[in-house]
């Protein structure tokens, strides 16, 4: 199962209405974009950029732009003891729900995010 439709699935949303752009980029890349937009001054292992837009050629909502570092996340990986493959899926998930809207900012939020981001993680396993 690809990570978009076991996000939809969770989130009870049909994969084919939507899209969603997965692209990795450098750490310098994501370390300028993280202080432009969110005035963090480092790297970091994801950012998602929400659109909603309605992509004329497929008539499908785009629902965004998630980014990822691959060094961060193999740094992430060898730390947490796991695959860099189970890393990438993780910051796949996590970018996914912030363009569906779930953040972790406030505690509650931050409870529910991460029950979505387990059971979604639990289907891709």
């Amino acid at each position: 199962m690809k990570v978009l439709e076991a996000v939809c699935q969770v989130l009870e949303v049909d994969p084919l209405t939507i899209e969603v752009n997965y692209a990795f980029v450098s750490p310098r890349e994501i370390h300028a974009l993280n202080q432009k937009f969110r005035g963090v001054d480092r790297e970091t292992d994801v950012l998602s950029f929400p659109d909603g837009d309605i992509n004329p050629e497929t008539k499908k909502q785009f629902m965004g732009d998630v980014l990822i570092c691959r060094k961060v996340a193999r740094r992430q990986a060898k730390e947490i003891g796991h695959s860099l493959a189970k890393e990438i899926t993780f910051l796949q998930v996590h970018g996914t729900l912030h363009l569906f809207g779930y953040d972790h900012i406030d505690p509650n939020d931050e409870i529910k995010m991460l029950g979505l981001q387990r059971k979604i993680m639990a289907l891709l396993s």
